[in-house]
């Protein structure tokens, strides 16, 4: 029976990353995966095949619009098979290339199904049914999510796609009806709509992105209604049912039953921790709202037990279950080698989130609401693309910027954008609060312009005296 020091189920980008960076402590590093492919949610089925097919849609969206800037495109079209063979070519070469490095010899891969026998003892079991045994002195679990169940009359008879089967599908069908406001919603609901499909979206939470602040979330619904989308939010899902053309679904609304109707239903009320059959009673462990209780040191209720990712939560986001997977691997060496050491503790202030919809929605640190209810005297400024020279060359002026700053202090401490290449204008934000900026910082950094990172100085200089009496 081989015994390890770190020993890790589940080969995603934060197994993966976490035993990386395992070896380099020179730990004795083993990995076992079970899954049907090797690669992870963001490669086979999340991050990386969505975003390839939002890439199609956006250009299409360009192509579409030519006549704005001058130009002559002749007719113009989209094959669905071929947008969905490139984004399978992309999702190949990923994927291979991380069962290259699992499978490189830089620590111990086993290609199976792990389950604890005890705390120290997991069972792994392959495809043939061969069984063995492995223990060892720490564990991390990171064996990501699936698709969450939520019951509702019908659905079952009257057929929908998840995430997973649009993915697959290599087709947009001429009416949707998305369920559900989140990150994989919305960018669904862009892609059809991109394409010419008519899109309903149909909601429970109040807003799109309930996570957000609701002017951004609202700015977005705007934004999508202009597109043509329809949008209901504050729902109550009643039944689903077949029709002779298509699907319907019924729900409540103020009081009121309401109903639509397309072709095809795409179910996307999220996502819950993959743990079905690790043998958790075993080891000692429990769930929480079907997760993890893990502790800021990525600890789960048994000490040498760690997690990360989205069996850990709070956020599904690929770079926090990397950095999640790395923490787990140093306190992990703590306890190994310096046990009266203190552990290392995760620290969210840097939180960052972003939506590939169109136009794309980014946040970094507190929203304005979190920060109301910690109580935290804050000043906000905000600044709109309809106003801003170069995303108005663009033709790309829906939304705005958001900037938020301790009253107290000045420091920076969130932002929120809603507008053109948001994903990439947040990581400004997100670099001037690792360094603690204050919104003065930020006011006197030089920006080029027409850039549309200029943006930013207009909420900085508004906010730049918010700290004096």
């Amino acid at each position: 029976m081989k015994e390890y020091d770190f020993f890790i189920i589940g080969g995603g980008s934060a197994g993966y990353n976490a035993a990386t960076a395992a070896c380099k402590r020179n730990l004795r590093v083993g990995l076992a995966d079970g899954g049907r492919k090797l690669g992870g949610l963001c490669i086979l089925s999340g991050c990386m095949p969505s975003k390839a097919l939002l890439e199609s849609a956006g250009r299409y969206m360009t192509l579409r619009r030519a006549g704005e800037f001058g130009l002559e495109s002749g007719p113009i079209g989209f094959s669905p098979a071929e947008i969905f063979a490139r984004k399978e070519r992309l999702v190949a070469e990923f994927a291979a290339y991380r069962a290259k490095q699992i499978q490189s010899g830089t620590f111990d891969f086993f290609r199976g199904h792990a389950s604890f026998l005890d705390p120290h003892t997991v069972q792994i079991t392959d495809g043939e049914g061969t069984e063995q045994q492995i223990t060892a002195k720490t564990f991390l679990l990171a064996t990501g999510s699936h698709i969450k169940a939520i019951p509702l009359p019908g659905l079952e008879e009257a057929g929908y796609w998840t995430s997973d089967d649009a993915l697959e599908s290599n087709r947009a069908p001429g009416s949707v009806i998305v369920l559900g406001g989140g990150a994989t919603a919305v960018e669904f609901a862009h892609f059809y709509s991109a394409l010419g499909s008519r899109v309903t979206i149909v909601q429970r939470s109040p807003q799109l992105l309930k996570e957000m602040d609701g002017d951004a979330a609202h700015c977005l619904a705007d934004a999508y209604r202009k597109r043509g989308m329809q949008i209901f939010c504050h729902t109550r899902l009643l039944r689903a049912e077949r029709t002779e053309n298509g699907k319907r679904i019924f729900f409540e609304q103020a009081g009121q039953t309401k109903q639509v109707e397309a072709e095809q239903i795409l179910y996307a009320l999220g996502r819950e921790p993959q743990t079905d059959g690790l043998g958790l009673e075993a080891a000692g462990l429990e769930l929480t709202g079907g997760r993890f209780k893990v502790a800021c040191t990525q600890q789960t209720g048994v000490p040498h037990i760690f997690a990360a990712g989205d069996v850990a939560g709070p956020y599904e986001i690929v770079h926090i279950a990397i950095q999640q997977g790395e923490l787990a691997v140093r306190n992990a060496a703590r306890l190994l080698r310096d046990p009266e050491r203190a552990l290392e503790e995760f620290n969210s202030r840097l939180h960052m989130a972003a939506i590939f919809s169109w136009p794309e929605v980014a946040m970094a640190g507190l929203t304005e609401r979190e920060l109301q209810e910690a109580r935290v005297p804050y000043c906000v400024a905000c600044y709109p693309f309809d106003d801003h020279g170069k995303s108005m060359i663009m033709g790309e002026t829906d939304g705005f910027v958001k900037l938020l700053a301790s009253r107290e202090t000045n420091e920076i401490v969130g932002a929120s954008i809603v507008g053109p290449h948001a994903s990439e204008l947040i990581h400004e934000i997100v670099v001037a609060m690792r360094f603690h900026a204050t919104a003065r910082d930020l006011a006197q950094v030089p920006h080029y312009h027409p850039t549309l990172s200029e943006i930013w100085t207009y909420p900085a200089e508004e906010l730049a005296n918010c700290d004096e009496p």
